[in-house]
């Protein structure tokens, strides 16, 4: 009685939301609902078959990829606009009510309380790297953290990059994992092996713990130049529609995911190549005689993976930085990105932190201007492509400004 209740409050919370024009209402939903009924989120979570997708990048393609394979099986219910915390995941399951599957993006604090509350029937574990220190904390940590959350689950099909050395740590010891060679760009964050502490050595595509036997476990999915091979002989043609390794990596391990649930192997695969953009993720909009790619970037390695998405002939590159708390307020990130690749490619600092981006910037020896407003600053480029990078609340404001626009 507690959660229907909790369900219809949120249901009202919502639509007066909308009516008053400040947005879907979903986030405010969901809080309400929890407020009134704490166990809401169990609730919500019996009798569906639950896919949880976790990791420091790229948990939002990677979850639009998993429900577009699922999706070859039923309905799945699944967050639209990439809400990872309690609050977002209890208004996309309550949105769905009688979906049995869901495909659920998890921030990576909370998926040991999300799995407890929802008993997922497979977890995928992208990557993992120093995000915000001020808000996330210390990796190893984390680590940890979730190495403990997923003992508590041995039912659970662990979907696990077997490429990422910390990743690999945290599912190790699981009795139930199908590993995908996924790729890892960012080696910075796993220089020492997470258990003990001795250095991780790499041969190759192989890595190994230097006195120990914690090493690179052999892939059930791995990908070959432009195909996707997996068990018994599967091998089959990945064209997807958006750019990067990144996202072929991603796709491998939303398919492995979806077979696991019984999906066809052939059909998901298809399924992944229909994603073309994420929350405006990757789109290309037209202002003026321009047109912009928006990509979006929150941590050191998300920012070297989109920057080698960078069109070398593109006319202009707009890099716009905020500090605000969803971004974290500490900066210093900054310099561990390598900006000092672009040659031929009219660089523009932008966004509230434009001046310390600038400063980076400078000391990369990248020639740019400083236009502080990401619009202004498209706009400053030669005619033609322009590629728009930008932190999270960057790429926020400036797809708002783009509604307003239009």
């Amino acid at each position: 009685m507690r959660g229907r209740l909790a369900l219809r409050a949120a249901a009202a919370a919502s639509w007066a939301s909308q009516k008053a024009g400040r947005g879907k209402g979903s986030m405010i939903g969901g809080l309400i609902a929890l407020q009134i009924d704490p166990s809401i989120m169990t609730q919500l979570g019996r009798g569906r078959r639950t896919v949880l997708v976790t990791g420091t990048n790229g948990k939002s393609t990677t979850t639009r990829m998993t429900t577009a394979a699922l999706g070859t099986l039923g309905p799945v219910a699944t967050q639209a606009d990439g809400a990872n915390m309690d609050a977002g995941i209890v208004a996309a399951l309550s949105q769905h009510l009688d979906v049995p599957l869901a495909a659920i993006e998890v921030d990576e604090l909370h998926l040991p309380h999300v799995s407890d509350a929802l008993e997922p029937s497979a977890i995928v574990l992208l990557n993992l790297s120093r995000d915000q220190l001020d808000r996330v904390g210390e990796i190893n940590m984390i680590e940890r953290k979730l190495r403990a959350g997923l003992a508590k689950h041995p039912q659970a099909v662990v979907i696990a990059n077997c490429d990422d050395v910390l990743v690999s740590s945290i599912a190790y010891d699981h009795p139930n994992v199908v590993w995908v060679a996924a790729g890892s760009g960012w080696a910075v964050d796993a220089t020492s092996c997470p258990r003990s502490g001795e250095p991780i050595v790499w041969e190759g595509d192989n890595w190994r713990s230097t006195g120990t036997d914690f090493q690179r476990p052999q892939p059930d999915w791995w990908l070959d130049g432009e195909f996707v091979c997996g068990p018994d002989g599967f091998r089959a043609p990945l064209s997807l529609a958006l750019p990067g390794r990144a996202n072929r990596g991603n796709a491998a391990q939303a398919v492995a995911a979806a077979v696991a649930l019984g999906a066809d192997a052939l059909k998901a695969v298809d399924a992944t190549s229909t994603v073309r953009e994420i929350a405006g993720r990757y789109r290309t909009v037209t202002v003026g005689d321009h047109d912009a790619r928006l990509l979006l970037a929150k941590n050191p390695a998300g920012w070297q993976e989109a920057l080698s998405m960078i069109e070398p002939s593109s006319a202009g590159l707009v890099i716009a930085v905020n500090g605000q708390v969803p971004d974290g307020e500490d900066l210093s990130w900054l310099w561990d990105v390598r900006f000092e690749h672009f040659e031929g490619v009219q660089v523009v600092a932008s966004g509230e932190r434009g001046t310390d981006l600038a400063v980076r910037l400078t000391y990369a020896g990248v020639p740019h201007t400083l236009v502080p407003d990401p619009l202004d600053a498209i706009k400053s480029c030669p005619s033609g492509h322009v590629e728009v990078l930008a932190n999270y609340t960057a790429f926020r404001d400036l797809n708002r400004d783009l509604e307003a626009r239009a």
